[in-house]
C-alpha cells in the first residue's frame, strides 16, 4: 500500500534538494500552514479593546490637540493683548502677537519630532505598552500647564504646553502604531493598524464638537478646552493596564516565553494563539543574537535600504500630498459658497465626519482589497481632485454652481486621502520591517513625517502668496509620482508574515539585480 505524504516529509524533500541560499529566502512559504484552518472573520473582543485602550491616549491625543487650538484663536489673543498692557503698559505690536500665536501653534510640531525620535527608543527600553502609560505624563503636565495660563497670567505656559503636547503627540504616534501592529494576528493586521487612523481622526472631529460655543468654545472656557487633553491620558491609565504587552516585544525582545503566551491567550483566545506563537517563534529564529538596529545602524544596513526608502518616501507624502491645504481652504469655500460664518464651524464637522467615515471604510476593506491598491489608488484620486480643485478655484466668479463643485472637490479629496495615505501609510511602515529594525524605522520616519508637517506649514502660506490656487499643481505633481512609485515598487503585504515580506523586498532585489547583470553583459558583447 502506497505511504501518503506528510507535509512534514514534502517540506523535508525539497529542503534537501533546494541550494542553501533559496531555501534561507523561501522558508517561511515552505513552512507556511496548509492545513485548510479557517481564520476567524472577526478579531478576538479582548484585542479589540486593547487597541482602543491604546489609541484613546495615542494617536487620538495627536488629533484632539491639532483640533482643538483653533477654537480659542481669537480668546488667546485678546488674553496675549491683556497680559501685554499689563507688564508693559502699552498694546502689544501687530506682528509680535502674530509671531506669538504662531510660535504657540507651530512649535507642537517640533515638540512631536523630538517625541517621535524618543519614542522607538522608549519602547525598546520600557515596552510598547509601558511607554504608551508613561507617555500620559506629558499629556497632564501639558495640562496643567496650560490650564493655569490664564490664572496666573503667564502666556509663556502655552508654549510650554503645547511643546510638551506635541512630545506627548509624536510619542504616541511612534508606539502606538507599533504596539497595534505587534499585537494584531496576521489576518487583522490591517484593520487593527487602522486604529491609528481612525483614533487620529476621531480625535479631530473630538476637537472640533468640543470647541463649539455651546461647549467649551466661550470665551472664558478656552484655558479648560486646551486642559481637557488631561483627560484622554487618565483613560488610558485606567484601562490599558488591564491589558498585556506586545507578545512579539515579550519573546524576541525579553525572551519571556511563558509572558508571551499568555498575552496571546488574552489578545487571540486560546484557540488561535498556537499559529501566531509559530510566527513570532520563526521570526526569532531567525533574528540570531537578537539586538534592536539603531537608526543609524539603520541607514547604514543595505539590506533594508529598499524599505526604508519607501517608508520614508510613504511618511513625507503623507504630509505633503495636500490635504492640510485643502483644510487651509475650506472656510473660504464655505463663505464663497453663502454660508455664514456661524455655520461655517458646523460644516467643519462635516470634513472631520467624512474622514472618520472613510477611516472606518478603510478599515473595513483593507485586509479584502489590500494595502497596494488602497494607497495608490487614492493618490490617484487626490491627483485627479486636485486639477478639479483649480480648475474650480480659478473659475469661482464664472457660475453660481462653481462654488459648489469647489466644496464637492473639497470632500472627494477627503476620502480619497482618507481611503489610501491617510489610513493605510501607518500600517505598511510597521510591516516593511522585522522586530529587529521595526523601532529605528519608526523613528526615521516619523521624523521625516513631523519635519513635513513643519514644512508644509511654514511654507504654505507663502505658496498661496505666490502661486494661489495653482499651489494644488505642486501637489498633483507629488500625488502622481508617488503613485508611480508604489506601482513599480511596493508589493502587497496582505496575509502576509513581517518574514514573508522582507523575502519579497530581497527576491524583487535580486530580480533587479541579475536583469541589471545581464544586460550589461549583452551591451559587453
Amino acid at each position: 500500500m502506497h505511504k501518503r505524504e506528510t507535509t512534514s516529509d514534502f517540506e523535508q524533500k525539497i529542503g534537501d534538494k533546494m541550494p542553501k541560499e533559496f531555501t534561507d529566502e523561501f522558508e517561511p512559504l515552505l513552512i507556511k500552514d496548509f492545513s485548510g484552518k479557517k481564520q476567524p472573520k472577526l478579531p478576538n473582543r479582548a484585542l479589540v479593546l486593547a487597541a482602543c485602550a491604546a489609541c484613546i491616549g495615542g494617536t487620538f491625543q495627536f488629533g484632539y490637540n491639532i483640533s482643538i487650538i483653533n477654537a480659542p484663536t481669537a480668546d488667546v489673543h485678546n488674553f496675549i493683548n491683556q497680559t501685554w498692557i499689563e507688564r508693559y503698559q502699552t498694546g502689544i505690536p501687530k506682528n509680535v502677537i502674530t509671531l506669538l500665536w504662531s510660535t504657540i501653534v507651530s512649535i507642537f510640531t517640533i515638540g512631536g519630532l523630538l517625541g517621535v525620535t524618543v519614542g522607538g527608543t522608549l519602547s525598546v527600553k520600557l515596552g510598547r505598552k509601558g511607554t504608551l502609560l508613561a507617555n500620559n505624563a506629558f499629556a497632564i503636565i501639558a495640562a496643567l500647564l496650560m490650564g493655569l495660563s490664564y490664572p496666573t497670567g503667564y502666556f509663556e505656559l502655552l508654549i510650554i504646553g503645547r511643546f510638551i503636547t506635541g512630545l506627548n503627540a509624536g510619542i504616541g504616534l511612534c508606539v502606538q502604531a507599533l504596539y497595534l501592529g505587534e499585537i494584531a494576528p496576521t489576518a487583522f493586521r490591517g484593520a487593527m493598524g487602522m486604529g491609528t487612523s481612525i483614533s487620529i481622526t476621531l480625535g479631530l472631529l473630538a476637537g472640533q464638537v468640543v470647541g463649539l460655543k455651546e461647549l467649551l468654545g466661550k470665551e472664558d472656557y478656552w484655558p479648560i478646552l486646551l486642559a481637557t487633553t488631561c483627560v484622554p491620558a487618565f483613560l488610558q491609565l485606567l484601562i490599558l493596564p488591564w491589558f498585556p504587552e506586545s507578545p512579539r516585544y515579550l519573546l524576541i525582545d525579553r525572551g519571556d516565553s511563558e509572558g508571551c503566551k499568555k498575552a496571546l491567550k488574552q489578545l487571540h483566545g486560546v484557540s488561535c494563539c498556537d499559529g501566531e506563537l509559530d510566527d513570532i517563534e520563526k521570526e526569532k529564529r531567525g533574528l540570531a543574537d537578537f539586538k534592536a538596529k539603531t537608526p543609524w545602524e539603520l541607514l547604514c544596513d543595505r539590506s533594508v535600504r529598499l524599505q526604508l526608502l519607501t517608508a520614508a518616501l510613504l511618511n513625507v507624502a503623507q504630509q505633503l500630498n495636500g490635504i492640510n491645504a485643502i483644510y487651509f481652504y475650506a472656510n473660504y469655500l464655505f463663505t464663497q459658497s453663502g454660508i455664514s460664518a456661524e455655520r461655517i464651524p458646523y460644516v467643519t464637522l462635516g470634513t472631520g465626519a467624512c474622514e472618520l467615515v472613510t477611516a472606518l471604510t478603510c478599515g473595513i476593506v483593507i485586509d479584502r482589497l489590500g494595502r497596494k491598491v488602497l494607497i495608490m489608488g487614492g493618490y490617484i484620486l487626490m491627483s485627479i481632485c486636485c486639477i478639479l480643485f483649480t480648475l474650480t478655484l480659478s473659475y469661482q466668479s464664472a457660475s453660481p454652481i462653481v462654488p459648489y463643485l469647489s466644496i464637492a472637490s473639497v470632500f472627494a479629496f477627503i476620502l480619497s486621502f482618507g481611503l489610501g495615505p491617510g489610513g493605510v501609510t501607518n500600517i505598511l511602515t510597521t510591516e516593511l520591517f522585522t522586530q529587529a529594525t521595526r523601532p529605528a524605522a519608526y523613528i526615521i520616519a516619523g521624523s521625516l513625517n513631523w519635519l513635513s508637517f513643519f514644512l508644509i506649514s511654514m511654507v504654505f502660506p507663502f505658496l498661496v502668496v505666490w502661486l494661489e490656487q495653482y499651489c494644488f499643481l505642486i501637489f498633483m505633481a507629488i500625488s502622481t509620482c508617488m503613485a508611480i512609485y508604489i506601482f513599480f515598487v511596493l508589493p502587497e503585504t496582505k496575509n502576509k508574515t513581517f518574514i514573508e515580506i522582507q523575502n519579497e523586498f530581497k527576491s524583487s532585489k535580486k530580480a533587479r539585480t541579475v536583469d541589471a547583470t545581464g544586460m550589461r553583459q549583452l551591451l559587453s558583447i
